[in-house]
């Protein structure tokens, strides 16, 4: 079997004005992803202001504009955070299941997502990317489920001793294409998030990628 190939550690978000080197810069970024999820939640988007977000976090204006140019940006970037946390979700719960089985890895997926629609602060709203990010203007809008499946394909391929090729990555983006539209129709339906259209979603990621997946 060919080496399978391991996903690179994430970097920084393409959002982020400047990187934290220290412990106290990072902790106070941290401060401000925080809040601005909870204020999302509060107020959505279109109403989110950096200046609420910096009086949530308890730090002055600038250290807002130190990080971020614009709210988009600083949104984007707890977008980016969302992800960043879903894989390590799924990484610990693939560690916790260590047999190779694509039904339940498929299951561990999509069970994560879920989990984080219901309890994450914010991220019903801003889960992988900005709302009306094709509306926002200022360069090319980000494709979040193109990052999704790509960090998934990855997860998914060292897990199952799978090569990461063309046709799995291929499978894994209709996969996420698909499983995002489902589930917001889920939580649409039910704010909890419908039982029946998850469970239809379920069957059907089986069907689809369990094949590519076991290949």
């Amino acid at each position: 079997m060919d080496p399978v190939p391991q996903t690179s550690p994430p970097g920084p978000p393409p959002a982020l004005r400047r990187t934290p080197v220290q412990q106290r810069s990072a902790e106070r970024l941290a401060r401000i992803l925080d809040a601005c999820a909870g204020l999302l939640d509060e107020t959505g988007y279109e109403q989110l202001s950096t200046r609420a977000v910096a009086a949530r976090a308890g730090v002055p204006i600038g250290s807002v504009y130190r990080f971020f140019g614009n709210k988009r940006a600083l949104v984007a970037a707890l977008a980016h955070r969302n992800l960043d946390r879903y894989a390590e979700r799924i990484s610990a719960r693939f560690e916790r299941t260590p047999v190779l089985d694509a039904h339940a890895a498929i299951d561990g997926v999509l069970d994560e997502f879920l989990a984080m629609k219901r309890s994450v602060p914010g991220f019903a709203l801003v889960d992988f990317g900005v709302p009306a990010a094709e509306e926002a203007g200022g360069g090319a809008a980000e494709d979040p489920n193109g990052l999704v499946a790509e960090r998934l394909c990855g997860l998914l391929a060292a897990h199952l001793g799978r090569t990461d090729d063309e046709v799995l990555r291929r499978k894994v983006l209709v996969g996420v294409e698909t499983a995002d539209t489902l589930v917001r129709l889920a939580f649409r339906a039910d704010p909890g998030g419908d039982a029946a259209l998850i469970d239809e979603t379920r069957q059907l990621l089986h069907a689809y990628l369990a094949p590519s997946l076991a290949g």
